[in-house]
C-alpha cells in the first residue's frame, strides 16, 4: 500500500498521460489527413496555384484551430438536461398552432371517364370526361392539448382544435349542363372543429430531444357544411356533411427547452366516409358524376407544453 498522497499524484499523472496520448493521436490523424488532402487537391487543381494555396492555407488553419481547441478541452461535456421530470407527470396540458393543406379524394361513377360508345345499365353511356381539377389552399389551425401518461413510452392525447381550409373544384369544359364561367368553379370553404384521440409512441429520450409517432381516430364538425341548406349548386351552394370521421398518423420530435417542451409535428388526416350531399336534381352536372368525396389533409403543428 502507498500513502494516500502518492496514489493521488499517481492518478493525476495517469490521467494527464492519457490526455496527452489522445492529443498526440489527434495531431497525427490531422497530419495524415492534411497530407492526403494536399495530394488530392494538387492533382485536381494543378496549374491553378493561387487557388491551391488558398485551399492549403484554409485547411491548415482549420487543423491548427481544431488542435488548439482540442488542447483546451480534452473531453466532451454532457449537455444540461432540461425538464428531467416533465414526462413523469400523469397529466399535462398545452396548446398548438399550425398550418394545414386539405384536398379531396374524388371517386367517380363507373361511366365517368370511359369512352362515349360504351353502354352501362339504366341506359347510361360513357361520359369520357377528364378528372375534376382540385386546387388546395393553405389553411391554419389552433387548439388545445390534454396528455395522459400511460407508461414511459405511451401517452393518450386529446387535441381539440379549430381548422380552417379551402378547396376549389374546377369542372372540365366538356361537362354537360355548365354554361356560365362561374358554373365551372366551386369554392368549398370549411371551418372544422376537429377532435382527435391519439396514441403517442415515444422513443427513448436523447439529451434534450425525443422522436415519436402518433396515430389515432378523429371526428370533424364542419361549421360551413351547408348540409341543412335547401339551396344547392344551382344556387352556387356546394353542400357537404356536417360531420366526418377520420384516421390520422404522423410523427414529430419533442425538444426539451429550459421552461417548456416544444414539439413540431406533421400528420396526415384521412376521412373514411363520403362527405358529398347530392343536389336536388339527380342529373346535376356538379354532383351526379361523383360517387364519393373523401377529405384528405396534411397538418403541421407547433406544440407548446
Amino acid at each position: 500500500m502507498y500513502p494516500l498522497h502518492v496514489e493521488f499524484h499517481f492518478t493525476i499523472l495517469l490521467e494527464t498521460t492519457l490526455n496527452l496520448q489522445d492529443y498526440w493521436d489527434n495531431i497525427c490523424n490531422k497530419i495524415v489527413l492534411f497530407i492526403y488532402a494536399f495530394k488530392y487537391l494538387k492533382c485536381i487543381h494543378i496549374g491553378l496555384k493561387k487557388i491551391d494555396n488558398l485551399f492549403y492555407i484554409l485547411i491548415f488553419s482549420i487543423i491548427i484551430y481544431d488542435n488548439n481547441t482540442y488542447g483546451q478541452y480534452y473531453t466532451v461535456k454532457e449537455r444540461i438536461m432540461h425538464l428531467q421530470t416533465f414526462d413523469e407527470k400523469p397529466l399535462h396540458y398545452g396548446y398548438f398552432l399550425g398550418f394545414n393543406n386539405f384536398g379531396y379524394q374524388i371517386q367517380y361513377n363507373s361511366n365517368y371517364s370511359v369512352p362515349a360508345n360504351r353502354n352501362f345499365p339504366n341506359n347510361k353511356r360513357g361520359l369520357n370526361l377528364p378528372n375534376i381539377e382540385l386546387i388546395k389552399n393553405t389553411g391554419f389551425n389552433v387548439g388545445l392539448i390534454g396528455d395522459l401518461r400511460l407508461n414511459k413510452y405511451l401517452n393518450l392525447r386529446l387535441e381539440p382544435g379549430l381548422y380552417y381550409t379551402q378547396r376549389d373544384l374546377i369542372y372540365p369544359d366538356a361537362t354537360r349542363g355548365l354554361t356560365n364561367d362561374e358554373d365551372y368553379l366551386r369554392e368549398v370553404k370549411s371551418t372544422y372543429i376537429h377532435i382527435p384521440l391519439l396514441i403517442k409512441f415515444s422513443a427513448k429520450r436523447i439529451n434534450n430531444l425525443k422522436p415519436y409517432l402518433v396515430a389515432g381516430v378523429s371526428t370533424s364538425f364542419n361549421l360551413s357544411s351547408n348540409e341543412k341548406n335547401n339551396d344547392d349548386n344551382y344556387s352556387n351552394v356546394f353542400r357537404v356533411t356536417s360531420q366526418s370521421f377520420n384516421y390520422e398518423i404522423g410523427f414529430g420530435i419533442d425538444f426539451y427547452l429550459v421552461y417548456f417542451k416544444f414539439s413540431p409535428s406533421i400528420r396526415g388526416i384521412f376521412s373514411i366516409q363520403n362527405e358529398l350531399i347530392q343536389d336536388n336534381n339527380i342529373n346535376s352536372p356538379w354532383t351526379s358524376n361523383i360517387k364519393n368525396l373523401l377529405s384528405q389533409g396534411v397538418a403541421i403543428n407547433l406544440t407548446f407544453e
